[in-house]
């Protein structure tokens, strides 16, 4: 028999009442009515009454037991009161009447916030004592879910007959995607190791070996910049990848896993399978962003050709897109006065131009006046406008236009409370464009170097540059970004052509992909994958706006870790092993 408790504190039933128990755990509250004590007591697994009385000397000592301290307790299981049962509790219908109480860790320090209170906690202070924090019921859930799910996402794969595999923590540094952490050498001084933003060539060079389906749950290191929904420092990744595969052999197994995933732990709807696809270009012109919520009805449209004669300066050499909203005109003027401020404020933008159709499909609105009878009919046939709705017009150069445009649908969807609730959308974004222009006007790649261009060789040698598509996609939910994932160029000659386009000799690849371009001059297969953030479903599937609620030792917005006081100072010794000096000039 374990030596501090024979149940846990959330498994004892009336079905126990009559047996003699020992529970352990934390003191949560203690009651004290005057020769009759309560004691709730929490484990991970519950919380159960203790009662002690009939007993002086013990009712003392129980009344004096620091909260939050741990205890083991030996007692009788009897029935509550009928009226003293409590429903919230699956142990509520019973206590433990003590006969025995040991303090197994005694609290001698004053806590710095309440556990388990709704009062709002500084989440610094929340992150310096994140052993504390984590006692909060809400906090310690959701570290058991994530648990739970990544099992889930675990067994899934091996089902499907993927082998886990574990990839190197020390490696190279990559030259693109985020800054890498960087890890000095001890024995070959001035030379670094890198820890991987993700397993990306590992995972390849395991297609070359002959492993046919890989994954794991991959820690992944980038240096930076936390937001809600993206961790500084470090993150997990389901990590794929598939041997003789298309796009659509990745499609197939993602979409499963994940639907089932979402089914599984969410009591929202989950849309069906097969997951719409939208190509780059249309998201961009419908939404705004390749991150499309699809839970908002609104779309964009492209009314630049309309309005190419209209008397307008504001619309004039601009690419023009509108937003219809539906039923919208009843709102006050100071709606859509705030939805100019919005556009302006927040965006960026130089204005927010709308207009409301009327009954007899006029229109009302401060730029009413530059539309003629010709345009207006034009602009509601085609865009499928009706009397009632309201209509937002933004103009600005390509480039510019769609991020305006996406940010206005949000907040539109947002403030009229347009967003279908309680789902998961999912879609994926497809046809991603193999090059874009930089702002200085360079070549270069738009998504990632290694994907495979559509129509491979031929495309390269025959096709514009800007008018490639490769083999890219992303897994969008809600509005948030899952994973990118691609069909990868496992030719070297397609290879070097790709990178040729955008001004870099076959040296570059030789140099900085040294171990994957020559594993590939050793027969490789096309293969394909994708990496969804583990973090991000969880903070889905658990509605936390944050994902540090999903992560058990987070860092904070400032990549710092303010339980373990890191990044921290080392010593000359330590510095001198590695053969680093540090040069940091002190703010004056």
């Amino acid at each position: 028999m374990n030596e501090y408790r024979t149940h846990n504190c959330g498994e004892i039933r009336k079905e126990n009442v009559g047996e003699t128990v020992k529970i352990a755990g934390w003191i949560q509250t203690i009651r004290d009515l005057g020769g009759l004590v309560f004691l709730d007591v929490r484990d991970q697994y519950g919380i159960t009454q203790v009662v002690v009385s009939n007993n002086e000397e013990l009712v003392d000592f129980a009344s004096r037991i620091p909260t939050e301290s741990t205890i083991s307790v030996t007692g009788k299981i009897r029935l509550r009161d009928e009226e003293t049962i409590n429903k919230n509790l699956a142990t509520g219908e019973v206590e433990v009447f003590a006969e025995k109480i040991e303090i197994l860790g005694k609290r001698t320090k004053n806590l710095p916030f309440e556990i388990n209170s709704d009062k709002e906690v500084r989440e610094d202070l929340r992150l310096q004592y994140r052993f504390l924090d984590l006692r909060n019921e809400k906090l310690k859930n959701n570290i058991l879910l994530r648990a739970k799910i990544i099992q889930y996402l675990r067994n899934q794969m091996i089902t499907k007959n993927f082998t886990e595999v574990q990839t190197p923590i020390l490696t190279s540094s990559s030259p693109e995607g985020a800054r890498d952490y960087l890890v000095p050498s001890r024995v070959h001084p001035g030379k670094f190791y890198a820890l991987p933003q993700a397993p990306q060539q590992f995972k390849q060079l395991l297609m070359v070996s002959g492993i046919d389906k890989y994954f794991q749950i991959a820690p992944c290191f980038r240096d930076e910049d936390a937001r809600a929904d993206r961790a500084p420092g470090e993150f997990y990744q389901l990590d794929m990848e598939m041997a003789f595969a298309t796009q659509e052999d990745v499609f197939s197994v993602m979409e499963e896993v994940i639907y089932n995933t979402f089914k599984e732990f969410s009591n929202k709807r989950v849309a069906e399978y097969p997951f719409p696809r939208i190509a780059y270009r249309d998201a961009m012109l419908k939404y705004g962003s390749d991150k499309p919520d699809l839970r908002n009805p609104l779309i964009i449209q492209d009314v630049t050709e309309i309005f190419q004669n209209v008397e307008f300066n504001a619309f004039k050499g601009k690419t023009v897109r509108i937003i219809s909203v539906p039923n919208c005109c009843d709102n006050p003027r100071s709606f859509f006065d705030g939805m100019t401020e919005f556009a302006i404020n927040e965006c960026g933008a130089k204005g927010l131009a709308w207009l409301k159709v009327n009954e007899d499909r006029t229109l009302q609105g401060p730029i009413a006046k530059f539309i003629d009878d010709e345009s207006r009919e034009k602009l509601l046939t085609q865009t499928n406008t009706n009397p009632n709705d309201a209509i937002f017009f933004i103009a600005e150069k390509p480039g510019i236009v769609e991020k305006l445009a996406g940010q206005i649908r949000i907040e539109l969807g947002n403030r009229l409370n347009l967003l279908e609730q309680d789902v998961f959308k999912f879609c994926w974004i497809v046809d991603f464009p193999m090059y874009e222009l930089s702002d200085e006007g360079k070549l270069e790649f738009c998504h990632n170097p290694f994907s495979m261009p559509q129509g491979g060789l031929e495309a390269l040698k025959t096709k514009e540059p800007l008018d490639i598509l490769a083999y890219q996609y992303d897994i969008v939910c809600n509005g948030i970004e899952l994973s990118s994932g691609a069909v990868r160029n496992h030719d070297p000659e397609i290879m070097i052509k790709a990178f040729e386009i955008t001004g870099y000799d076959k040296s570059v690849i030789e140099e900085k992909f040294q171990a994957l371009f020559n594993a590939f001059q050793y027969g490789a297969p096309p293969h394909a994958g994708i990496a969804p953030g583990v973090d991000r479903m969880i903070m889905l599937l658990t509605d936390e706006p944050v994902i540090r609620n999903v992560i058990a030792f987070p860092m904070n917005s400032k990549a710092q870790d303010l339980l373990m006081d890191a990044p921290g100072k080392v010593t000359e010794q330590q510095l001198r092993e590695i053969h680093i000096k540090v040069d940091v000039k002190t703010k004056e």
